[in-house]
């Protein structure tokens, strides 16, 4: 099987602090790999860096064989590597349907005229819908974003996600401030896109990355500690011994 991506020595720092100390990292082309570790181990500054929201300090990023270390982060989503945050990022006063019509105009280049005339095309009104049906939300394209709950943007934000042709698809915390059944929806729908989209999930919620994941990855004081099956990182000492103090299924 194929690394989709693949991060070598990467280090990053701020100051006198080093987040990420060279990070030796491997994702699998079709798998869904969760990013795990306590607070503070550096998940979502790796992250930031898989997506060109921070360059690092030193290493190099390769996605789909190529070195896209200095690659800004808008020619990464055309490369179809895209993310998602821990605070839901969507246009509010938007329609679900206009959201993520936005994203299939932007990723196709149909059209760079306003609202209007970007309507009459039809074809791409079209792939909106289909991906509002995809992620569960075929009911709600006609609402404005903002009127959604809380976990309907965050699906509306894997619709975006989508909409952009995402190869690999960056999960930040997709579950953060969700009750138990929005957390459910959330997982089964990661568990369908994870069917042809190559997801890295970074995620407190144990019960849902365990649930999810293919191979786990554990992170600590900016390097991988582990890299294994669920059945591995549950048995492994070095990852019970960094989660001492912290909810852990192990």
């Amino acid at each position: 099987m194929n690394h989709i991506l693949e991060l070598k020595q990467l280090y990053k720092h701020f100051g006198g602090l080093t987040v990420t100390n060279h990070c030796d990292f491997r994702v699998k082309e079709g798998e869904i790999h969760a990013l795990i570790g306590p607070n503070g181990a550096g998940k979502t500054t790796l992250i930031n860096q898989v997506s060109g929201l921070l360059q690092p300090d030193g290493g190099r990023i390769e996605f789909k064989g190529h070195d896209i270390t200095g690659v800004p982060m808008y020619r990464r989503v055309h490369m179809g590597l895209t993310r998602t945050y821990q605070i839901t990022n969507i246009f509010l006063k938007y329609s679900v349907l206009d959201n993520l019509a936005l994203c299939v105009q932007a990723r196709s280049g149909t059209s760079f005229r306003f609202w209007q005339p970007v309507r009459s095309e039809q074809q791409l009104f079209d792939e909106a819908a289909a991906i509002a049906e995809r992620i569960g939300l075929g009911e709600r394209k006609a609402t404005v974003a903002g009127a959604l709950s809380h976990g309907e943007q965050r699906q509306l934000e894997v619709g975006l996600a989508l909409a952009c042709d995402a190869k690999l698809l960056l999960l930040d915390e997709p579950m953060a401030g969700m009750g138990v059944d929005e957390s459910v929806k959330i997982i089964d729908l990661i568990r369908e896109v994870g069917q042809d989209v190559t997801i890295l999930l970074v995620e407190h919620d144990m019960d849902a990355v365990f649930q999810l994941a293919h191979r786990i990855s554990v992170l600590v004081y900016g390097n991988i500690i582990a890299t294994g099956t669920p059945d591995e990182i549950r048995a492994n000492t070095d990852v019970q011994h960094a989660y001492l103090g912290e909810e852990m299924p192990l």
